[in-house]
């Protein structure tokens, strides 16, 4: 009996236990159901405000970089090449001597040239004398006239013949002179094309001078684009203006970079490329640190027009889609809307939007692809790299 009744308490006991159990861990459980189901937070996006101002508007050209002068060096005579005095690539001032022709062969010349010379003015001298010694015999008729007159006749010949060889003279010092082949400008000097030892003649090309400060850039603009141009052409070519005093030209290089001297528009072509409609315009641009070489590549940027109260965001906002460009604006209240947008030209990295925005709206520029039409996100400023959060 005392048996089955303590049988009965502990079970009654375990029960009670295990139901205190249940009921503490029952609100845990619940609890734990509730944190998982919570949304998360919103995204967090940077944005930046939509621009209003007056932005200049380029037209942009490739180019191509030339010698503001280019000299091709020859030898003025024919000889044997001995030396070489400049180092290739390097700057050279006009009448530096670049090469040297083994100068014998023309100092013989010349020397010879100055024995005829010589000889000439000794002839020269005796007919003279004739002159002076007949012309008064002739007077007192010792002797007669056909007499003085060959000698006077004879006189006149000995004088043109050293009038001929005093050219002759200096024909041979200037070919002596032309063994040293100068430089004809100041400017870079290229790559030697002649070697020592060989035979150059004056069709021989040896190196080429290019004149770099300033530096030339040619560009081609098509005819479209050099109509609002015309007038202004034709005021250079009737003399009304100078051209090449206004620097409002931008070269931009290979590199992405911008040159940081601005150029001038020195020429347009007389006439349109009737096979590329196009014209042709030579510019010039300081090049004082000679950074610009002839042949370089780059573009010409030249502002064209005013955009007025034009809208901009960053090109990093604007996502292009099948032809189709789009931004994602945040709303007064803190959600994404995403729209549909019609893009201007592009100013930097900036971007005119033609519709689809309003001025001041805020524009996402980091975070667009975490963000859906309609839902929260926590904007915060944009931070360019390099700059704290």
């Amino acid at each position: 009996m005392l048996a089955t009744l303590s049988a009965r308490a502990l079970k009654h006991h375990l029960c009670i236990t295990i139901g205190v159990v249940f009921a503490v861990l029952l609100p845990l459980t619940g609890c734990a159901t509730k944190t998982e189901a919570a949304p998360p937070p919103p995204p967090e996006v940077q944005v930046v405000p939509v621009e209003q101002k007056d932005v200049p508007i380029y037209g942009e050209w490739v180019a191509t970089m030339d010698g503001y002068v280019n000299a091709d060096i020859r030898p003025q005579v024919t000889g044997y090449l001995l030396k070489q005095n400049y180092r290739e690539g390097m700057l050279v001032r006009k009448g530096d001597v670049l090469f040297e022709i083994d100068p014998r062969p023309f100092q013989a010349a010349l020397e010879q040239a100055k024995g005829e010379q010589a000889q000439a003015e000794a002839q020269r001298g005796k007919t003279e004398l004739d002159v002076q010694r007949d012309t008064p015999l002739a007077k007192q008729s010792a002797i007669p006239q056909a007499q003085l007159d060959n000698d006077i006749q004879a006189n006149a010949a000995a004088a043109a013949v050293v009038t001929g060889s005093k050219a002759k003279v200096e024909e041979a010092r200037l070919n002596v002179e032309f063994t040293k082949v100068r430089s004809l400008l100041n400017g870079i000097a290229g790559l030697a094309k002649g070697q020592i030892g060989d035979l150059v003649s004056p069709t021989t090309v040896l190196t080429t001078v290019s004149q770099v400060e300033p530096i030339k850039v040619y560009f081609s603009v098509s005819e479209q684009e050099y109509l609002p141009f015309a007038a202004r052409i034709s005021e250079v070519v009737t003399g009304k203006r100078a051209l090449g005093t206004k620097k409002n030209l931008e070269l931009i290089l290979a590199d992405g970079s911008v040159y940081p001297h601005k150029g001038s528009i020195l020429v347009a072509d007389r006439q349109v490329d009737a096979k590329t409609g196009t014209i042709r315009f030579a510019a010039a641009f300081d090049n004082p640190s000679g950074l610009l070489r002839p042949g370089q590549f780059a573009r010409v940027r030249l502002p064209t027009s005013i955009a007025k109260d034009a809208l901009l965001v960053p090109q990093r906002s604007v996502v292009e889609t099948q032809g189709s460009y789009q931004v994602a604006v945040v709303t007064p209240e803190n959600k994404a809307s995403l729209r549909p947008v019609k893009v201007g030209e592009r100013v930097g990295d900036m971007w005119i939007i033609q519709s689809g925005v309003a001025p001041a709206e805020r524009v996402i520029v980091e975070g667009f692809q975490k963000v859906k039409e309609g839902a929260p996100v926590a904007p915060k400023p944009f931070q360019p790299s390099g700059q704290g959060k």
